[in-house]
């Protein structure tokens, strides 16, 4: 089957533009006969890299409070329908999405860093959100819960594919991947901000580890794609003019790289992946079948939904 990587700048802080740019890439894939695309972390509307490049932390600081309200407005809601167009595309074209979204929360006030599985035939089928921002976006997005820790089945040209994801550092947690290993994915998503540095060990041995293939994707990020009006972009250029470079890559379950996207460039990296090497792979290790030793070890997986309030 063939896979994807859109590895792409976001239209930033612009939802609708953004989801623009997500609609070309899966017209794109879908006519080079992907079956599975995957974008990168928050992707619609854009990673919160002002958080690495400015004065974050600044308490009451103008600047950084009308950032952070620009990036609730633009983040993704729901119920809404604001993927309403994605989903439709999805099911159009035969082809099984994997988008990263800042999802605002029920209060209007927060914001997540969500991935959600989009079916062509059923459409969302689950949004995971990020169990644990990683050090400075903790100061922009909310924790997350185990709700979206769920792998998914997607029709492949011989028969279901089992695809499990996870955001970023979690691909770090060993308890989140085991999580995902125990339910048996022959194909493992990994979303990034964008960066090689971050993303290529961790994404070989993911591989390794859970013997499936990998796809992570990263996003670019240059001054170029930021509004001129955004209130921090002086801050974040006193840092260099990129602040994400892509890293985009697709890894088999030896930690073979497939493919790997050249750092900078924006592109729909594809690649042609045999679901037999899992089967090989796990004859000497399957870390959810003969390695696991659950008489040893026990893992227990909380997935209810958090919410504020719980109305009887």
């Amino acid at each position: 089957m063939k896979v994807a990587a859109a590895q792409l700048a976001p239209a930033y802080l612009d939802r609708d533009a953004t989801l623009n740019r997500v609609l070309d890439a899966i017209e794109e894939a879908a006519a080079a006969g992907v079956s599975l695309i995957v974008f990168p972390e928050t992707f619609v509307p854009g990673y919160p890299s002002w958080a690495d490049y400015s004065n974050a932390s600044a308490f009451d600081d103008a600047g950084q409070k009308a950032a952070f309200a620009r990036y609730v407005d633009a983040a993704v809601d729901l119920e809404r329908g604001d993927l309403d167009r994605v989903v439709s595309a999805a099911s159009r074209l035969g082809i099984f999405v994997y988008l990263g979204v800042a999802e605002r929360s029920v209060s209007g006030g927060s914001v997540y860093a969500s991935l959600v599985a989009i079916d062509p035939s059923a459409g969302i089928l689950s949004v995971h959100r990020k169990l644990k921002p990683t050090f400075g976006e903790r100061l922009v997005w909310a924790d997350g819960d185990g709700a979206g820790l769920v792998a998914h089945d997607l029709a492949g040209p011989d028969g279901p594919v089992r695809v499990s994801g996870l955001n970023c550092w979690e691909n770090w947690m060993p308890l989140a991947r085991a999580a995902m290993w125990a339910q048996g994915p022959q194909v493992h998503v990994a979303t990034w901000p964008g960066s090689t540095a971050t993303s290529v060990d961790a994404t070989r041995f993911a591989a390794m580890e859970g013997r499936v293939f990998v796809i992570s994707a990263g996003a670019v990020l240059r001054a170029g794609d930021v509004p001129d009006d955004f209130v921090l972009l002086g801050e974040m250029s006193e840092h260099g003019d990129m602040w994400a470079s892509g890293g985009s890559m697709i890894v088999a379950p030896d930690g073979r790289t497939i493919a790997h996207a050249p750092d900078g460039e924006e592109t729909v990296l594809i690649a042609e992946i045999d679901l037999a090497e899992v089967r090989e792979a796990r004859h000497n290790f399957d870390p959810a079948g003969h390695y696991s030793r659950p008489d040893v070890f026990r893992l227990t997986v909380d997935r209810q939904r958090r919410t504020p309030a719980t109305f009887i």
